[in-house]
């Protein structure tokens, strides 16, 4: 067996099988590591975005053994494939305590409901938080726990949120010991609920940054401070964005849970329809197709803000600058720059991470690039995708015509997804939905789209009648990196 060195300064050992699961980044300049040296990074320190050297394949003897699976066993099985550097069992130990009934409210973890001929519903919003995000930060929390040592200085996690990453992250990191959580979010642009969960926390090691601006602010405030790589690592910051691959890698899981629930045979194709803003949850789409999971197509639903439904119709990726980012009543999805776009684009032109450096720094300057021409380009549906947008009216509507035919209530982010994936459905192929989050976080859009609002239980009453505690803060990068420093400094 031969083995070769990996020159990394971060990889926690520099000997590896030849065989083994490596990640570089989509810039091309950062040397390969292994999962367990990537897991706590977000942003690579070329300013790229770490991805898997391959994707692993799984074929149809794989499938069928991994069928008759729990949530947690077949969580286990796909995170050993992207992260083979942990002992074996070890990680189907950590989804063991982590996919419980007590978390998410039965063991089947996530049930696929039908709700009409051809459409079927993957239900994601039954953990803590009441967001398909739980699922993957849940056992994201438990990897960063198991990471550090009782003796290891503390990890300053710092990210940003449009609604539900930050309090699916606050809920799985807090009260855990050696974890700080510095969250931006955008003043205004959220929920009262999606407000509430995230501001009533009280717990010492959570920061809520209120920051006058859009998502795409946050965002862009969280990619500068990160990109200082001597500020990083002098101040431990990791990464709870999708950025952070572990993310991404967990979320691959549910698109097969998804695929074995709506088949009887291993082989037979579905189609899914994916809510997106941030790209992170199609991208574990994308990934699971790659590895050999019978997807047919993989279709991306916006809101207004359309850029990614753009991209797939015309091979233009245009931002939006701040003004022309809309506040809708999906807020979640109000979003004009994808981060996880980047690892997608990475794989459509062939891995040329030099490609990628210049379409990102063109992005830089001109707020847009294009492929429509190049040789790359042939159409959203030679890589399996498609796309629609969904407007304020039709989430209305079609919330109101999921009730009426069957009593239940569709959050508005589902309802894009329900919108586009109605129009996109095709005879004989399974249309399966990813359901976003839960109604009653959005209370005043079900209002105007019923006459009524979702039930709510006690303890979500109470939540909302909790004291609330954040720091506003314009949308200036150096002001809130003194933020952080003042709170990490010597501690």
């Amino acid at each position: 067996m031969r083995f070769r060195k990996v020159s990394t300064a971060t990889s926690r050992s520099n000997i590896v099988n030849e065989t083994s699961m490596m990640y570089v980044s989509t810039r091309g300049q950062t040397a390969p590591a292994r999962f367990r040296a990537v897991l706590l990074e977000g942003l690579a320190p070329d300013g790229g975005l770490m991805v898997p050297q391959h994707y692993p394949r799984v074929g149809p003897a794989q499938l069928r053994a991994w069928r008759p699976l729990t949530y947690a066993g077949l969580a286990g099985e796909i995170m050993a494939l992207f992260a083979d550097d942990y002992a074996p069992g070890e990680l189907a130990r950590l989804g063991a305590g982590v996919y419980t009934p007590a978390l998410f409210g039965s063991g089947e973890i996530a049930p696929l409901v039908d709700l009409e001929p051809g459409l079927k519903l993957l239900q994601l919003s039954n953990g803590p938080t009441l967001a398909f995000k739980d699922l993957a930060m849940q056992l994201l929390g438990a990897l960063f726990q198991h990471e550090l040592p009782d003796a290891s200085p503390t990890l300053n996690i710092l990210g940003a949120t449009s609604g539900d990453t930050g309090s699916s992250a606050e809920y799985a990191m807090r009260g855990r010991p050696g974890i700080r959580v510095f969250m931006l979010s955008p003043f205004g642009r959220m929920s009262p609920f999606q407000r509430a969960q995230m501001y009533s926390l009280t717990d010492p090691n959570i920061f809520n940054i209120a920051v006058d601006g859009t998502f795409d602010d946050c965002q862009d405030i969280v990619k500068q401070i990160a990109s200082d790589v001597e500020f990083k690592r002098r101040h431990r910051l990791g990464a709870v964005n999708s950025i952070n691959w572990a993310r991404v890698a967990a979320q691959v899981v549910y698109y097969f849970r998804g695929y074995f629930a709506a088949t009887i045979h291993d082989g037979d194709p579905v189609s899914f329809c994916v809510p997106s803003g941030n790209f992170g949850n199609v991208l574990a789409g994308w990934i699971a197709r790659n590895m050999g999971l019978p997807i047919d197509r993989l279709i991306v639903a916006t809101n207004e803000n359309d850029v990614l439904d753009e991209f797939f119709r015309t091979g233009r990726y245009r931002v939006r600058n701040r003004s022309q980012t809309l506040a809708t009543s999906s807020p979640s999805m109000d979003i004009s720059k994808a981060s996880n776009f980047e690892r997608f684009v990475f794989d459509a032109v062939g891995r040329d991470a030099d490609q990628v450096g210049r379409l990102w720094r063109e992005l830089d300057q001109r707020g847009e690039f294009d492929l429509s021409g190049s040789q790359t380009w042939n159409g959203a549906a030679a890589w399996g995708f498609g796309s629609g947008r969904s407007t304020h009216a039709d989430r209305l509507a079609t919330i109101r015509s999921v009730y009426e035919a069957s009593g239940r209530i569709v959050d508005p982010h589902t309802a894009d997804g329900i919108k586009v994936a109605r129009e996109a459905r095709r005879d004989a192929v399974p249309m399966i939905c990813l359901e976003t989050a839960q109604a009653a976080k959005f209370a005043q859009t079900i209002v105007e789209a019923i006459g009524r609002p979702p039930a709510l239980s006690s303890d979500m009453r109470s939540l909302l009648g909790r004291p609330q505690r954040f720091e506003p803060m314009p949308p200036d990068a150096a002001e809130i990196r003194r933020y952080i420093e003042a709170r990490t400094d010597g501690a």
